[in-house]
């Protein structure tokens, strides 16, 4: 399965979903215009991922700086896919990195946690 790439922009994070090692990160904002076009392609491959997940390890890493309602809305979209992943038998660990005193990032991963029923392990970045 092919490796997934989004690179950076001003409204979009950086996004790399990669089979081979079971490693996902989301990393910057996410303010894109049409956030469905933007989160569509990432949770069909996550999709097409679940497939083949059985048995495997898959580690989310998501960093983001901001993100407006219309993301979380797509955000929660990915997290249920990887809930999917986790009840075809996949060990699934999501990390939400945020800031030491970013109390409303430190709050949406909570809420994403209490919402979807998984752990979320709250990190907290080292500057």
């Amino acid at each position: 399965m092919e490796t997934f790439r989004v690179d950076k922009t001003s409204n979009t994070p950086f996004v790399q979903l990669d089979a081979d090692t079971g490693r996902m990160e989301i990393k910057g904002r996410s303010v894109p215009e049409n956030p469905l076009e933007f989160y569509i392609p990432i949770n069909d491959w996550l999709e097409h991922f679940r497939a083949q997940a059985a048995e495997r390890v898959l580690s989310m890493d998501v960093e983001l700086e901001y993100f407006n309602t219309s993301s979380s809305k797509c955000l929660l979209d990915v997290f249920k896919k990887m809930v999917a992943i986790q009840r075809s038998g996949a060990v699934v660990e999501i990390n939400w990195w945020c800031e030491e005193f970013d109390d409303d990032m430190i709050e949406a991963g909570k809420d994403y946690q209490d919402l979807l029923g998984v752990p979320f392990n709250i990190k907290i970045i080292e500057e």
